[in-house]
């Protein structure tokens, strides 16, 4: 078994391999280093879960040859790894094509080994998939089409009504949201027939490889607008446009000659009730007809795409199960770089695979106080975490009383059953203590409780490239779970849900530093809040709940004045 991972602080991040790895003799030297280290690895790992009782971090620094392109499951033994030869859906239910370079981003076909999704895509979703895949090959960065639009754009040119329509998504929050609002925006072009272009200087080409096939969804470094400048106050913001008067009038069509040649759309979650219309049937309407919209959002605004009821037909064709959006479309669009997979599927086969049960606890701190304390330790977030696990047999009860110590011990000889528990933080104070708590106390069934945690970075760092790259291999190795915990809030947990196709068991924010009653509660779905959700009724033109117009938009479980989508038919 191979290892390529950074010994360090967050313990989490592989290395890359030399460009100038590719000597055979420098390849049988690493490899011949690493049976050596792999000597040593138990002794070491006994060791240091002696004295820490927490999962070891990397131990070994090793460098993967570049030539060796074997599959990074080949030298994997099948007693902790998924077979390759076993049958699973590498297309992900048709979601994928054939005739991507597998070598080039592995994580493209191989996701399916180790996750199996609850949910078939729709027929028409596949085919509209189809359809967007040749539209930005027809019109994306270097085509001819894209050319003549990017130079008309330069000179400040009218343009006419034409197949190629751009919606260019700049990107700036952490990265669950990147994963949100990619999403969000990858759904309106299909719904609106546009390109979808994302922001290049925002590591998502270090991140992700390319979805789609024989292009690419990347802005190129010439594109004439400095669009990172932008700000809702510009000129160019639709909201601004329409307090300006400049976009009045918008519902009527017979402005198509008077469009501007780009809009900027504000969608961040401190936009304002103009910047909002955007979600108007007849603000969509005016939009229509402009090339080129460049977006800024931080928010999962799906939701309100459904309550948008040109959309409503097109979205039910789309999404027959409604709270399937994110799941599906995240797992067409997001295939980690493979640097970051290798980290994943290595991380897993060690510590995850063996288990009987995988449960993963993502752990997202709320309190205010200063940067390197605002993570804990907190008690009341441990006692938390431990009423929701225990409560809803995630994870095992155990004997608090030293009497029963025997009568426990011969419960676990008898009971070979292994949990491993994936927990994710920017602290490592709390997977010390649950392991720690089922050191010291056998369980009363007898199972083995293991305790993992890839990383603990101390506080967020969203525009540290090591930093997101282990913030995305931890989402993964998440959605690789069989339960998942959460906490209320966080678009990291959104993310991880989202792709698991699992329904969460969320915990709420806590006042006082009281553990909530109850400590957590099931997910109604397993689809994203929008945090920031308008409450305007567009046709009767006045504040309304949202929440309550149709039955599949729905307020969430950890943000009250927030929309999600759910599975029902009924109010």
């Amino acid at each position: 078994m191979v290892m390529a991972m950074e010994t360090g602080h967050g313990g989490l991040e592989p290395k890359r391999t030399a460009a100038e790895s590719k000597k055979p003799l420098r390849a049988a030297a690493a490899r011949g280093a690493l049976a050596v280290c792999f000597l040593a690895v138990p002794a070491v790992l006994l060791l240091q879960w002696l004295q820490s009782g927490a999962s070891p971090e990397w131990l070994c620094q090793a460098e993967r040859p570049a030539e060796d392109d074997r599959d990074i499951q080949d030298d994997m033994l099948d007693d902790i790894s998924p077979s390759p030869h076993i049958e699973y859906d590498r297309l992900l239910g048709g979601l994928l094509i054939d005739g991507f370079d597998e070598k080039s981003c592995r994580s493209r076909y191989q996701f399916a080994r180790y996750h199996t999704s609850p949910s078939i895509p729709s027929p028409y979703l596949i085919e509209r998939l189809r359809k967007q895949e040749l539209l930005q090959k027809k019109c994306g960065p270097g085509t001819k089409a894209y050319n003549e639009a990017s130079k008309k754009l330069r000179s400040g040119q009218s343009t006419n009504t034409t197949d190629c329509n751009y919606l260019l998504l700049t990107i700036h929050a952490g990265l669950g949201n990147r994963m949100l609002e990619i999403t969000s925006v990858f759904l309106y072009a299909l719904l609106t027939n546009r390109i979808l272009l994302v922001d290049r200087y925002m590591e998502i080409g270090d991140l992700f490889c390319e979805p789609f096939p024989g292009t690419s969804w990347l802005v190129p470094s010439d594109f004439p607008l400095n669009y990172g400048d932008f700000t809702q106050r510009s000129p160019e913001s639709y909201g601004n446009m329409l307090q300006n008067k400049v976009a009045a009038g918008n519902t009527d069509l017979s402005l198509a000659g008077t469009r501007p040649h780009y809009v900027f759309l504000y969608l961040d979650g401190d936009n304002d009730f103009h910047d909002r219309l955007f979600f108007c049937e007849d603000d969509q309407r005016f939009l229509q007809g402009v090339q080129w919209l460049i977006i800024r959002t931080d928010m999962y605004f799906v939701p309100s795409l459904f309550l948008i009821p040109a959309f409503q037909d097109e979205l039910g064709r789309l999404f027959p199960e409604k709270d399937t959006v994110f799941h599906h479309l995240a797992r067409y669009l997001f295939h980690p770089s493979n640097d970051i997979w290798y980290t994943v599927t290595k991380y897993y086969r060690f510590y995850l695979a063996k288990a009987e049960k995988r449960v993963g606890i993502q752990i997202r701190i709320y309190e205010k106080k200063g940067i390197l304390q605002r993570n804990g330790p907190f008690p009341h977030i441990l006692n938390q975490i431990f009423s929701c696990a225990q409560n809803e047999k995630l994870l095992p009860e155990i004997g608090m009383a030293e009497g029963a110590a025997e009568t426990q011990n011969k419960a676990q000889t008898q009971n070979n059953r292994t949990i491993a528990v994936l927990t994710t933080s920017l602290s490592s104070w709390y997977s010390d203590q649950i392991q720690k708590k089922y050191d010291e106390h056998a369980t009363v069934d007898g199972t083995t409780v293991e305790v993992h945690q890839p990383s603990h970075e101390e506080y967020q760092r969203s525009k540290n490239k090591k930093h997101n790259k282990k913030a995305l291999a931890e989402i993964y190795l998440l959605s690789m779970t069989d339960e998942l915990i959460t906490s209320g809030f966080s678009t990291f947990g959104y993310a991880a849900q989202g792709l698991a196709g699992l329904k969460p068991w969320i915990m709420f924010r806590s006042e006082s530093h009281v553990v909530p009653d109850p400590p957590c509660d099931r997910a109604m779905s397993i689809e994203p809040c929008f945090h920031n959700a308008p409450f305007y009724d567009c046709k009767a033109k006045r504040n309304t709940d949202l929440g309550k117009v149709v039955p599949y938009v729905r307020h969430c479980e950890d943000v009250s004045w927030g929309l999600k989508i759910v599975n029902q038919t009924q109010l």
